[in-house]
């Protein structure tokens, strides 16, 4: 059982070791009316890497820019001990359409920003943030790979495609000798499991280590929202509204969150607690991103890392709902097998003390 964050597990098909939780950098910065102003990031930036955590995820455009550069701030004098992620692809200069998109004028353009924020020569890993039906698959893996030979990127991931196109990907790095991708950012938690149906069982085949975000579905799965029979108001917060307003919040999202609750009663732990620990405890899965905005947040999920969930939570947790349309049923609270090959996958576990 992981019980700290100084367990470190591999990567995908490659050698680069991070922490069973990776910390989302997403809520650095306040420009989008709910995140930590620069006091408290840097708070939970020290309390996460003071901790053991070196796995640290960012954007080109998360916060207007704000996130890259606390993060770059904060990284100073111990950058080469962490794993800093970003992402590009997302439109960085509103009318100008060359400002996003994955083709090959947008990745370099917006590499060379998110290192001049980042104040570093590298980034460790960088995903395609958002997929784009207009660039061809080739001119993506080939400008990647350009810059892993120049070493401002060291590894390649891949966040929010689909499966299908993830394998073609691949299958062309892999005949091409260009840099294949070792990671893959989805959705994922207790009411979004839709990837388990085919984004899972790729990964699992071809190498990519899964890096959920969202585990705590937008905080529903926190408890901030009243059960069923009291209807779906948001309790507090503009976050909290936007995720109503996105349909996030729902009768069936309410009733797993409901369970979730219980379990987590029965345990003496918080509601956020279980929804992190049934992500961290998932064979498939090697660093669910937490977003903590205060340091109190962080602490809370950070605990997560102490809960052991039996077969008799899994069961109540999995098994009064299906994971999506289409997605074969298992029975309830088994999990899917491990990957076989833990060399090839990154599903060794290390314990290393930093």
């Amino acid at each position: 059982m992981t019980t700290t964050l100084d367990t470190y597990r591999t990567l995908g098909r490659s050698g680069l070791r991070v922490s069973r939780l990776a910390l989302g950098t997403a809520t650095f910065g306040t420009e989008w009316g709910w995140g930590a102003d620069r006091e408290d990031a840097r708070r939970l930036f020290d309390r996460y890497v003071d901790a053991g955590g070196n796995f640290l995820d960012t954007a080109s455009t998360y916060t207007e820019g704000t996130s890259e550069r606390y993060l770059g701030e904060f990284a100073r004098g111990r950058r080469d001990s962490l794993v800093i992620a970003t992402k590009y692809s997302t439109l960085r200069r509103p009318g100008d359409p060359n400002s996003g998109g994955g083709h090959r004028k947008n990745l370099l353009a917006s590499v060379d920003a998110s290192l001049d924020r980042l104040g570093t020569d590298h980034v460790d890993l960088l995903h395609l943030h958002v997929w784009d039906d207009s660039t061809p698959v080739d001119e993506i893996l080939r400008g990647m790979d350009d810059l892993v030979r120049q070493g401002k990127v060291l590894h390649c991931g891949i966040s929010s495609a689909p499966a299908w196109q993830i394998a073609r990907m691949q299958t062309i790095a892999d005949l091409r000798g260009w840099r294949p991708l070792i990671a893959l950012q989805v959705e994922h938690n207790l009411i979004e499991r839709r990837g388990e149906l085919d984004l899972f069982p790729m990964a699992r085949e071809l190498g990519l280590g899964v890096v959920p975000f969202s585990p705590l579905a937008g905080g529903v799965l926190t408890g901030r929202y009243r059960t069923r029979s009291a209807g779906a108001a948001p309790q507090d917060g503009t976050r909290t509204a936007f995720n109503v307003g996105l349909g996030a919040v729902t009768d069936r999202s309410l009733s797993i969150a409901d369970v979730v609750g219980e379990v987590a009663e029965d345990l003496g732990v918080t509601p956020s607690q279980v929804a992190l620990a049934w992500s961290i405890q998932n064979p498939h899965v090697t660093a669910p991103i937490i977003g903590a905005r205060t340091p109190a947040q962080l602490e809370e999920n950070l605990a997560a890392l102490a809960v052991d969930l039996d077969t008799s939570h899994l069961t109540r947790l999995e098994g009064g709902d299906s994971a999506g349309p289409g997605l074969p049923a298992c029975p309830a609270g088994q999990r899917p097998h491990p990957p076989t090959d833990p060399r090839r996958h990154g599903d060794r576990e290390r314990a290393m003390t930093s």
